[in-house]
């Protein structure tokens, strides 16, 4: 149960108030805007364009292997790297110096990636940028737990989430415009997430750290320390298989919505370049409603659950469409619905994930809410190579990716119903 400081701002002097939690917020939605934009526009868009250009019979393939080694990579990174800031003790504090100093790395290994002109150069370089920006992600998501009160991170997640939904849309829309240009798409991205974490770390001054008692560093403790027990923790478990199977279904679809344009749909190169772009215009206009609403009324109500749950389930009625109308019909309809529940799933998922962490006294929220990120990033590694064996099965039949789609994310619905300490 939570103590008075936890619940009472005005009694945790980290909790911020007024105009700077205001600024605060706004803050973290531009980063997250940008940071998701970022990776929606170059993992759907510009990297599966190149790896088009490089090897068209083996594209599928290619992107698989890309996203698998680059999952991998990423689900290792993010919780070592949320435990390291949770020790980190500086003037800037604790998540400050990751935020900048990742996204610098992570820009400059992502400019790199638009002058290669093979695959596993590219690929080197992409996980740069990956491990960089994977670094810098649980630093950013962590300071909702250490800077708003519980009762109010409702609030804070549907707006931050709004941001996020609204960046793998515009992401996506500007890599489509922008597929032709390949240098200027992915410097504008490279240099607008530096440039707005850099901001971010000055606008936003977080409490000194280097006051706190330093932490000893012991390996055996250290590892043992990423193995959270389902006995005893069984709401994080059930919220990390919640997150698990969600983006299982998600990021199946998601990874190869360019293909699927082409080959299932029908469409040329730059129809669906341009397609793809439309689409996410669509999406963005239906979740930026759908997570501002929905964070507004999971803190008047108090209520997380329900909404994580509709969510889940109005995804899985998205991923239906395309199987029932396999025209642009059904993938207009998609991208109207997959908003609105994507929107609403997104922007109370934080808040969620914030509220089932195990309490300590050790200050180890960064390290378990990173956990909980590689319960995004291993469908990362899996979903693209279960997606690559279904279609090498079902003779490059991209129905089998729906439909296991639409499996895993009415399963992430039933897998939130246990969870009993949030509401």
């Amino acid at each position: 149960m939570a103590s008075a400081a936890d619940t009472n701002p005005a009694q945790n002097p980290s909790y911020v108030l007024g105009p700077q939690r205001t600024k605060l917020q706004l803050s973290l939605m531009v980063n997250f805007f940008l940071l998701m934009a970022l990776y929606s526009g170059v993992l759907g868009v510009l990297l599966p364009n190149q790896i088009a250009e490089f090897d068209e019979a083996s594209k599928a393939a290619n992107l698989a292997w890309m996203f698998a080694i680059t999952s991998i990579f990423s689900t290792l990174t993010t919780p070592i790297a949320g435990a390291l800031s949770d020790r980190t003790r500086s003037r800037w504090g604790r998540r400050s110096p990751w935020i900048a100093i990742a996204s610098l790395i992570g820009s400059a290994a992502l400019f790199g990636v638009s002058w290669m002109t093979g695959f596993w150069s590219l690929m080197v370089l992409w996980v740069m940028a990956a491990i960089a920006y994977n670094a810098m992600q649980p630093a950013m998501t962590t300071l909702i737990a250490d800077r708003f009160a519980p009762e109010t991170r409702g609030a804070v997640s549907g707006i931050v989430g709004a941001g996020m939904t609204a960046g793998l849309t515009a992401g996506t829309v500007v890599a489509g415009y922008l597929a032709g240009e390949r240098v200027l798409a992915y410097g504008l991205f490279a240099g607008a997430i530096a440039a707005s974490c850099l901001a971010f770390v000055a606008i936003n001054r977080e409490p000194p750290s280097d006051h706190l008692p330093r932490r000893p560093m012991h390996w055996g403790e250290f590892l043992r320390g990423f193995w959270i027990s389902p006995r005893a923790h069984p709401d994080f478990a059930w919220a990390f298989a919640s997150r698990f199977f969600i983006y299982m279904g998600y990021q199946a679809v998601a990874a190869y919505l360019l293909y699927i344009l082409r080959d299932y749909i029908g469409l040329a190169k730059d129809a669906s370049n341009i397609a793809i772009a439309n689409m996410a215009i669509v999406t963005l206009i239906c979740l930026v409603a759908s997570s501002l609403l929905s964070g507004w009324l999971s803190d008047k109500y108090q209520a997380r659950k329900p909404f994580v749950i509709l969510g889940s389930l109005i995804m899985g009625c998205a991923m239906v469409a395309p199987l029932a109308v396999p025209t642009m019909q059904g993938m207009w309809a998609y991208a109207a619905i997959i908003g609105v529940g994507y929107g609403m799933f997104m922007s109370i998922d934080m808040a969620l994930m914030t509220q089932v962490l195990p309490k300590s006294a050790l200050g180890d929220e960064g390290k378990d809410l990173g956990i909980l990120t590689t319960a995004v990033n291993i469908p990362q590694i899996i979903s693209p190579v279960m997606a690559a064996v279904l279609l090498n099965l079902f003779a490059n039949d991209y129905r089998a990716i729906f439909w296991a789609a639409v499996i895993f994310v009415f399963g992430s619905a039933l897998c939130v119903l246990p969870i009993r300490g949030v509401r």
